[in-house]
């Protein structure tokens, strides 16, 4: 499978990027029971910053983010895996298929950091563009400004001096 894929299966609750076990049960080709039973049987291994349960307002949060999405009818809400977690699930779920997605996903975590970094820098160097030339477009602006003002001014004064024509 391509990275792309793995894209459409990550999502972001709780300011962190997190995969649905039920996403990853299908990806690893067993059971979201199965693999959550793995999990517990290793509870040691996976910490908060590693996977967590997702409440009844963010599981529903998800939901509307991809309303194409088929979730099912589930009994319990759902666990979410940070990098962390997906990473330790290869330990758990010690297979070569688990392997091969392990790397995968993990690839994928990767490419959306580097887009990440990379919008960030883009961002910060608008806004350092904008710090430096703001103050020189207000300095134009004003100009601008000040040469409608004396052209409305010169349109309104009342002319002296010769008006032209003979004999008038």
């Amino acid at each position: 499978m391509k990275s792309a894929i793995y894209v459409n299966l990550i999502y972001e609750t709780r300011g962190v990027k997190v995969m649905l076990d039920s996403d990853l049960a299908i990806l690893y080709n067993v059971s979201t029971s199965r693999l959550n039973e793995q999990v517990k049987r290793n509870h040691e291994r996976f910490p908060e910053d590693f996977m967590f349960q997702l409440t009844n307002k963010e599981f529903i949060n998800l939901k509307s983010q991809n309303a194409t999405s088929s979730w099912g009818g589930r009994r319990t809400l759902p666990f979410v895996f940070t990098e962390y977690g997906v990473s330790m699930l290869s330990s758990v779920l010690n297979s070569k298929q688990a392997i091969k997605v392990n790397i995968e996903i993990m690839r994928t975590f990767g490419k959306i950091r580097e887009y990440a970094l990379s919008n960030k820098e883009l961002f910060d160097k608008i806004k350092e563009l904008e710090r430096k030339y703001n103050g020189q477009f207000n300095e134009v602006f004003k100009a601008l400004n000040e040469l409608r003002l004396r052209k409305s001014e010169m349109e309104n004064r009342k002319l002296i001096g010769f008006k032209g024509g003979r004999n008038k």
